[in-house]
Order: structure tokens, then C-alpha cells, then sequence
């Protein structure tokens, strides 16, 4: 099923030349919605992991349902100042400004295979960050999954170094 002609674009938004790729259309339809999570699987299929990890707050609604069909466990990365305890702090740039992201520290043990699940690959430093964590913490992303990719903005680039996979390409 192509998903793309389901996603609403709406342009300028959140700023002026950005086409915000809106993927509520596809959640508010039961079909869409799980062909979008059975997508996302099938992107991991044959990869070797034990967590997935996902950012907030649109990532979780991808990443959740994977560990959960998957029996893996799911580690949330959270925006800064969310999570409780000791956390390991990654700060990057967005297409229209910075941000941070965080992890638990004894979220990731040492060794462990990780794959990401997010909804959007833009510019890439989401993704880049929490890559950062995950080997500050001895763990090793082994692969990372995205429904959309925006192409154009070149994410791949800033994440050259894995293994990017996307089920919808502009």
C-alpha cells in the first residue's frame, strides 16, 4: 500500500519553507495505521537487536508498537528536562533551530544492539544525537527506521555512517 498519497503537506509550517509532512491522516485510519507500523517492521526485517529506542513524541507512536510485536524492550529519548534521574544529554541542530535530547544513563548496557524507529528523517540531527548516547553508553545502533525521509534535506548525509532505511521518500 502506497502511503504517501495519505500524508497531508502543509506548507510554511512551522516556519516559511518548511512543508511539515503531517502524518495524522494515516493514524486516524485503522488500515493506514497498522500498514504504517507493518512497514516500519518490515525495514528491520533480518536485523539483529534487542532495544529500540525512539524520540518523542511522534517516534514513540512507530517505535512502541515495533518492540511490542518485536518482544524487544523500548527506551525513550526524551526532550531535555523530561526524564527524571541521571540522564546522557546529546544537543544538535534541527532545520530550523537547535534542540536537545536525553536518555536515562543504565537505559543502554554495554553491548547492546540498538535499531531507532522515528516518524520523519529531516535533517538528521534527532537521530545523530541519540546515536551519540548510544555509544557513549557502550550500546551500538545497528540500524535506524523512518517512515518518511525528506530527501532534500539530506539527512543521510549527517547520518552516513548507518544503516538508514525509510518506507516513504520525497
Amino acid at each position: 500500500m502506497d502511503l504517501k498519497h495519505v500524508i497531508r503537506n502543509f506548507p510554511d509550517y512551522p516556519h516559511p519553507g518548511i512543508v511539515f509532512r503531517d502524518i495524522t491522516t494515516i493514524l486516524q485510519d485503522p488500515a493506514h495505521f497498522v500498514e504504517s507500523i507493518t512497514q516500519v517492521e518490515a525495514l528491520l526485517d533480518g536485523v539483529d537487536y534487542d532495544l529500540v529506542i525512539s524520540p518523542e513524541s511522534r517516534g514513540f507512536i512507530f517505535g512502541v508498537p515495533v518492540a511490542v510485536n518485536q518482544h524487544k524492550g523500548f527506551v525513550p529519548a526524551r526532550k531535555k528536562g523530561k526524564l527524571p534521574g541521571e540522564v546522557v544529554s546529546k544537543t544538535y541542530f534541527l532545520e530550523y533551530g537547535m534542540d536537545s535530547i536525553e536518555i536515562h544513563k543504565d537505559a543502554v548496557k554495554p553491548g547492546q544492539r540498538v535499531v531507532i524507529v522515528d516518524d520523519l528523517l529531516a535533517t538528521g540531527g534527532t537521530t545523530r544525537g541519540i546515536c551519540d548516547i548510544v555509544s557513549e553508553l557502550g550500546g551500538e545502533v545497528v540500524c535506524i527506521a523512518f517512515l518518511i525521509e525528506l530527501s532534500e534535506l539530506d539527512g543521510r548525509e549527517t547520518l552516513k555512517d548507518y544503516d538508514v532505511r525509510a518506507a516513504v521518500k520525497y
